[in-house]
């Protein structure tokens, strides 16, 4: 399933026999990565804020096979938040009927649409990214999509940005925060803290603001290096 925050498609990892898998799918949906294979696992959650962009209702829904465990998970929920409240289980049958009636509608599918944007933004970003050697992005591989019936690769909600002269920066979330770029550093991941998390769902007057702060960094860094360069020729 797509890993936070780099986006790579990663099967389960585990080291025992016995328990039960929980397999998280937030990510899996297809304006983000290809969908390889049915869902089809004992535990799987879903969530609203990044399948559909609805943070705010603070709301999700598993679909669990063993009965039991299902309704252990149930009483858990009502001893945790004394149930989900009935003002977001609205928003959430009204938000899932919008977007299952788009499925029908020539153009207006919803999750068609959000991959044409996502793998726009990509684009975008990677063609910034490909003017100097500042900074780096993962390379993701192209799989058969059986809800696009076609090959693609991933477009992941999150940018898993990487500067490449790790000498350069001790911190690159603190580099990005001197030019008003938000994102979560590389060591609140378990990685080095020349990575940041850089989020790609943003509205698009704040995507192209961030495309143009980054251009500036790569600008500043590149021609600080040219002058360095000419101080040591000298």
């Amino acid at each position: 399933m797509p890993t936070n925050p780099d986006g790579q498609l990663r099967a389960p990892v585990v080291n025992r026999y016995d328990g039960k898998l929980i397999h998280d799918l937030a990510y899996y949906w297809p304006q983000y990565t290809p969908i390889t294979s049915k869902a089809d696992f004992d535990i799987m959650l879903f969530t609203f804020s990044n399948s559909m962009g609805h943070a705010g209702s603070r709301i999700g829904w598993a679909v669990v096979n063993d009965k039991d465990v299902a309704i252990k998970m149930t009483k858990y929920i009502e001893l945790n938040s004394i149930g989900v409240s009935r003002e977001s289980q609205h928003r959430a049958a009204k938000i899932l009927g919008t977007v299952s009636d788009s499925s029908q509608c020539i153009g207006g599918n919803f999750y068609r649409y959000g991959k044409s944007l996502m793998t726009e933004r990509w684009t975008k970003l990677r063609e910034v990214i490909s003017r100097s050697r500042v900074f780096s992005l993962p390379k993701y591989i192209e799989e058969y999509c059986h809800y696009a019936g076609e090959h693609t690769e991933p477009h992941p909600a999150f940018a898993w940005l990487k500067y490449c002269n790790e000498a350069d920066v001790e911190d690159l979330e603190i580099l990005l925060r001197r030019y008003k770029i938000m994102g979560r550093g590389g060591s609140l991941f378990g990685a080095h803290p020349n990575h940041v998390r850089l989020s790609m769902l943003g509205d698009e007057e704040t995507f192209n603001l961030f495309l143009d702060r980054l251009s500036s960094i790569q600008d500043a860094i590149a021609k600080a290096d040219k002058m360095n360069v000419l101080v040591y020729i000298n």
